[in-house]
């Protein structure tokens, strides 16, 4: 009898797994079909976002008249502290006229538990072992005001973005899906866009724990992220984007960002972990060796 259940267990296992099995995959696999050149022609009536892009009014990128200079740190520069993060209270949001009740540029406006919380987090020392410095993006929507260049390449049912700062690539699929109701937690979250004339309008769901509204604030797993992404001129866009989370916002908290196409410019190689001179102990605490490289040892 022991074995005749044995067997029985063995084959609702292999059941339970089997269905498991043919429920999940397809729902990963998102299989997109060969483009046609009908596709490809319909493609190029659209704006084109093709190229390398800098972005305008973030630390150490380039002038807002695009002039380049100071020069956009490039290559393995280590990330600074909180680089790319979600603008701190009081902070000026670019191509925003300052705070307001309704959350359009400034700073970002929460609701009291999350006031309380943003307060003690600015009142506390800046955290040493935080995870920029240790190599891990931003996430969303950080990465994308990050004093880098990014390129933009489009094709059929799908708009690519590769970032330089930490190597990092975002998919935004225009090939009609719909958002995922229950997404994997990323730090890009899922992009599903579509066109509006020659506007590209980008929802963005489903992001990990890593992301933060602003240092010390988590965010819902109700947070979206609305980017509209346009050209005002023939190598400058405009990124309005617009950021929902009902219960941690008080309201909606939108931020108008200028990028300006270099036609001549290429994605450099970043690897963080290059020369980087932030460390993890065996306790799990981070620091950082401030020994200048290539000085002698001290007997």
């Amino acid at each position: 009898m022991k074995n005749a259940k044995k067997f029985r267990f063995e084959i609702v296992a292999s059941v339970v797994i089997a269905a498991t099995f043919a429920v999940t995959v397809p729902a990963q696999q998102n299989m997109s079909k060969a483009p046609t050149p009908a596709d490809w022609a319909a493609l190029a009536k659209l704006a084109d976002f093709n190229g390398v892009w800098e972005r305008a009014g973030v630390g150490g990128g380039g002038n807002p008249a695009f002039g380049t200079a100071p020069a956009a740190p490039r290559g393995n520069q280590p990330p600074a502290g909180n680089r790319g993060a979600a603008p701190q209270r009081g902070a000026r949001a670019e191509g925003g006229a300052g705070a307001a009740a309704g959350g359009r540029g400034g700073a970002p406006s929460f609701t009291p538990q999350y006031e309380a919380l943003r307060a003690d987090a600015a009142r506390a020392p800046q955290p040493e072992d935080n995870s920029t410095a240790n190599c891990l993006p931003p996430g969303m929507p950080g990465i994308m005001t990050q004093p880098y260049p990014m390129e933009f390449l489009m094709t059929p049912g799908k708009v690519t973005i590769i970032i330089e700062a930490y190597t990092q690539v975002r998919h935004i699929y225009t090939d009609g899906r719909a958002l995922p109701q229950d997404p994997d937690p990323k730090f890009f979250g899922t992009s599903i866009g579509r066109w509006e004339g020659n506007t590209l309008v980008a929802e963005t769901v489903g992001f990990n724990d890593h992301v933060q509204l602003a240092r010390g604030v988590p965010h819902s797993d109700k947070m979206k992220i609305v980017e509209r992404f346009k050209l005002t001129d023939a190598d400058t866009m405009s990124i309005e984007t617009t950021i929902t989370d009902p219960g941690v916002l008080a309201a909606p908290y939108t931020t108008t960002g200028t990028l300006r196409r270099h036609r001549d410019w290429t994605i450099s190689e970043y690897i963080c972990e290059e020369n980087n001179r932030n460390y993890v102990d065996q306790t799990g605490k981070a620091g950082i060796n401030l020994t200048v490289p290539g000085t002698p040892k001290k007997d």
